[in-house]
């Protein structure tokens, strides 16, 4: 019996039943459906990068980083893998215009979209390998979120930090063709990585938007250890310490939603590209406050602004309700459905330009946020779907009331291509890049398997 295989009257750990899938994996199993959501995630998070590129937090993340000869997407500068993979991830969440996973809620691009670029690099893949280690590494993490609904938030922890680094680490080794041996201690070693609180929902201080980098550039680590020799705990998820237990720590994981039909069936194909630079769970409320000002309704003789919610989202999203009301920072504003829908109301969209310290000081956007409120509705189906809801009192008696039953960019009401290549254009022109259809080229060169890692270092140049 080699080394990889388990005894006979041995039951296989979760760590080392996804190794199996993980060692047997090839392009070839990945359809042609699942190829266009991965290019499409590809092009989204590079659009994003580029966007923030001269933000305050990217350049204090690079500042901290180690030299090397690693890209940072859109920069010049080069650095260590694991700086890459931090900077790059933080750059892609940093103002939460990312993909989403309606079902955990996880960000999965802006894990493994830097560590597969950072992996590719360092181990000198093929494009088709980064490729098909993203789309392994984004199936992983959705499944795992499933796995866990709603429980990781619950625990106070963010779920695309703690799923990212099992995720990445996945993606990663089904990229560098690990075998079962390895990739199980590799998921072993990402459980003592795996971290992220959500302290920064009380402040908007920016740790949330750290927290794909560092998944990202925890599973670099990771696997690295594992291929030379380091080890793992086999029961690194459903153990009595183990990250089930540790992150979830308030329900039976649903460990059947890891594993069924794995390979044949890819939930990530569902996953939702937003429309709006803001928290998930808000879009679906400035989508109904936008529905409501293109029927041109008062902002003015509003008693109260009423809004049904889940109650899973409301310690994130609501509360302290006052402190949602008037946001400290325009970070806070992405994550106040309040500020949400004022801007809805008064202006008619939510753009980056709208989650700025300008707007979130804007004497009409706050008058307006201050008379939102909220009331749970016990038959919403968080997080199978993010729902919105926007009922306007006035004081005259007057109701005026908007609802939405999904998020738009997600399966019931997904993006074009074309709407997803347009976002890619105006984040890119709005990071100061000059031909955003170069690097959308760059980009489809890509995802088609085409060509090693030099291509991959193109998008390193301005």
């Amino acid at each position: 019996m080699s080394s990889n295989q388990i005894a006979p009257n041995d039951v296989a750990s979760v760590s080392e039943r996804l190794a199996g899938w993980i060692e047997t994996i090839s392009t070839d199993a990945v359809s042609a459906r699942t190829s266009a959501t991965t290019r499409d995630i590809l092009v989204d998070i590079v659009g994003l990068c580029v966007a923030a590129r001269d933000t305050d937090y990217v350049r204090a993340v690079k500042a901290a980083a180690e030299p090397g000869d690693h890209i940072i997407i859109g920069h010049a500068e080069r650095v260590s893998p694991s700086s890459a993979a931090l900077i790059n991830g933080t750059a892609a969440h940093g103002e939460d215009f990312d993909d989403t996973f309606e079902g955990g809620p996880v960000h999965s691009g802006v894990v493994l979209v830097p560590a597969l670029i950072a992996a590719g690099q360092m181990h000198g893949l093929s494009n088709a390998r980064v490729m098909l280690g993203m789309a392994v590494g984004i199936e992983v993490m959705c499944r795992l979120a499933l796995t866990l609904p709603k429980a990781v938030h619950k625990a106070g922890f963010h779920p695309t930090a703690v799923l990212g680094a099992f995720a990445a680490t996945a993606g990663i080794c089904a990229a560098c063709q690990a075998d079962r041996k390895t990739t199980a201690n590799a998921l072993g070693i990402a459980g003592s990585m795996a971290s992220g609180i959500i302290e920064y929902l009380g402040d908007g201080s920016w740790t949330k938007r750290m927290h794909p980098g560092w998944a990202a550039q925890s599973a670099l680590r990771a696997y690295g250890m594992a291929k030379a020799g380091f080890k793992g705990p086999r029961h690194v998820f459903e153990g009595t310490h183990g990250a089930f237990s540790a992150f979830a720590p308030s329900i039976t994981p649903l460990t059947d939603k890891l594993f069924a039909d794995l390979g044949q069936v890819w939930v990530m194909d569902l996953i939702t590209f937003k429309p709006y630079p803001c928290g998930t769970m808000v879009q679906p409320y400035i989508d109904c406050a936008i529905a409501l000002k293109a029927r041109s309704v008062s902002t003015g003789g509003i008693r109260r602004i009423v809004c049904k919610t889940a109650e899973g989202i409301v310690h994130r999203l609501w509360e302290p309700l006052e402190l949602k009301q008037q946001p400290p920072t325009a970070y806070a504003a992405k994550f106040s459905v309040p500020y949400g829908v004022a801007l809805g109301l008064v202006r008619g969209h939510a753009d980056l330009g709208d989650f700025t310290d300008q707007s979130v000081t804007d004497p009409e956007l706050l008058a307006l946020a201050a008379k939102v409120d909220f009331e749970i509705d016990p038959g919403n189906p968080y997080p199978a779907a993010f729902t919105g809801h926007v009922r306007i009192e006035y004081e005259d008696g007057r109701i005026e009331e908007a609802e939405r039953g999904h998020m738009r960019g997600g399966a019931t009401e997904p993006l074009s291509r074309q709407e997803i290549d347009d976002k890619f254009r105006a984040n890119m022109r709005f990071g100061g890049h000059a031909d955003p259809d170069a690097v959308l080229a760059l980009c489809d060169r890509i995802a088609s398997g085409e060509g090693h890692d030099a291509i991959i270092r193109e998008l390193g140049q301005k």
